[in-house]
Formats: C-alpha cells, structure tokens, sequence
C-alpha cells in the first residue's frame, strides 16, 4: 500500500512558480492525497505550478482527472501549469487520451520554469 510520503515526495518554490514533485503509482487508492496536496497549493495562487512527475511508474484514470482538475483550476486562477519528466508509461496514457495536447509537457524542470 502506498502511503502519502511515497507519493507526494516534495513541495518547493522556485520564484513565482511551485514545483510539486510526485512519486509511485498515482491511482484509486491514493489520488485523493494528491488532490488534496493541490487544493493546498492553490492557497498559494502560484503564478506557475510545475508538477514533476519523472518518479511516476503508474498513473489510472484517477491520477489523470486529478491532473486535468489541476489544469482547470490553473486557467480559471490565471496560473500556468506544466507538467515535467514523463515516464515512457505514463506519456502513452496522456497520448492514448490525448491529453499531451492539451497540458504543456516538459523534458526537464529547468525548461519549464526558463519557459
């Protein structure tokens, strides 16, 4: 069982922008951490929120509406959210839904926050 420390692995402020870093397997039974971490983080009403997701082996169709709550969420607050460092397995779930067309992916954290 994965519990909220294996799956939220840090928070951190890189200027105007918050990167949250995400780990493990984002799925039913733990998305709810995950959301709850960004309801937190919208608190905050960062300019950009960059979420790394390269420790990410696993993501269900409840990480991914989890995300897409977070896209929504950042285009109503004026926030830009980018997402960072997708594994192979995860990048086809976003393409198999294509959803890499709508979220601005990013090879590294250092290109999304130079963007």
């Amino acid at each position: 069982m994965t519990d909220e420390s294996s799956v939220i692995r840090g928070v951190r402020g890189e200027g105007a922008a918050v990167v949250l870093e995400l780990g493990g397997e984002i799925d039913m039974k733990n998305f709810v951490q995950v959301r709850d971490k960004f309801k937190e983080l919208y608190r905050k009403s960062p300019r950009v929120l960059v979420v790394n997701l390269s420790a990410v082996e696993f993501m269900d169709s409840s990480g991914l509406a989890t995300l897409v709550g977070a896209l929504k969420w950042c285009r109503q607050n004026g926030c830009e959210l980018k997402l960072v460092g997708l594994a192979k397995r995860v990048r086809s779930v976003f393409e198999i839904c294509r959803l890499e067309s709508i979220f601005e992916i990013y090879d590294s954290e250092s290109e999304a926050l130079s963007e």
